[in-house]
């Protein structure tokens, strides 16, 4: 009976360990490559898996949020992939370095040109975009992903609270605009932050290397701990079954 408990124990701490490493439920995403300043302009990538076993991606189309255009967006090259950009006018121009912009980019299609993105895989579609606003502090995108066996799955749900929908819309999140996000500041001002950052550096990079250090210790002291559970489990198991034998 002991030795059965304690691999019914044994098997609830495997399952355990296995539900934590477990990856969370993907979907269509935008994340920035580096920093997405409010002002300022940023590349984004919307990463898009596959999440059937017998159907191939084979097209995504992003709507971009009507309530902040964006003037500029540029697509990168995808190989395998042909990418349409919309227009669409705006019901108010927008002002852009002196200049009044009376459209803007409505929605991004990327269609494969071969077997799109095949079961097990994922894909990224980069964009550079700006002017980012300033009142806000996240862009919604609406996309739809397309599979070869003509299923469409709308990732087009705003979160509301704290649970997450199910097919939620990727959400940009926008960070602190920086004093040099439209390109502009004198010499003086330039010189002035270059001095201040060598005069910081070292302290920066003492604290760098102390956050390092700390988060390699932590995630060794983690993985201790797990090699030591699951070999107290493994004793605990054969030594019941000892007791039991003898």
């Amino acid at each position: 009976m002991k030795a059965s408990r304690l691999s019914v124990v044994g098997a609830a701490a495997g399952s355990a360990v296995l539900l934590l490493s477990a990856p969370a439920f993907a979907h269509v995403s935008v994340q920035p490559e580096g920093e997405a300043a409010k002002g300022g302009y940023a590349v984004i990538d919307f990463k898009v898996p596959n999440e059937r076993d017998n159907a191939s991606t084979t097209k995504l189309e992003v709507s971009f949020p009507t309530d902040h255009p964006l003037a500029s967006v540029m697509p990168q090259p995808v190989d395998g992939w042909k990418v349409e950009v919309t227009k669409s006018k705006l019901d108010k121009p927008l002002e852009l370095h002196g200049e009044k912009i009376t459209e803007a980019v409505s929605k991004v299609t990327w269609t494969a040109d071969g077997k799109g993105i095949e079961p097990g895989y994922f894909q990224k579609f980069p964009l550079s975009v700006g002017q980012l606003p300033e009142d806000t502090d996240e862009l919604v995108f609406k996309a739809l992903q397309t599979y070869s066996n003509k299923e469409v799955v709308r990732w087009i749900e705003v979160q509301e609270g704290d649970e997450e929908p199910e097919n939620p819309a990727p959400v940009l999140e926008l960070s602190a605009a920086t004093d040099d996000h439209h390109g502009s500041g004198s010499d003086d001002t330039a010189a002035s932050d270059n001095a201040k950052s060598e005069s910081s550096s070292g302290a920066t990079g003492t604290a760098a290397a102390s956050a390092d250090s700390s988060d390699t210790t932590a995630r060794v002291l983690g993985i201790v701990g797990i090699a030591v559970g699951a070999a107290g489990v493994a004793f605990g198991v054969l030594a019941g079954r000892r007791r039991t034998s003898n």
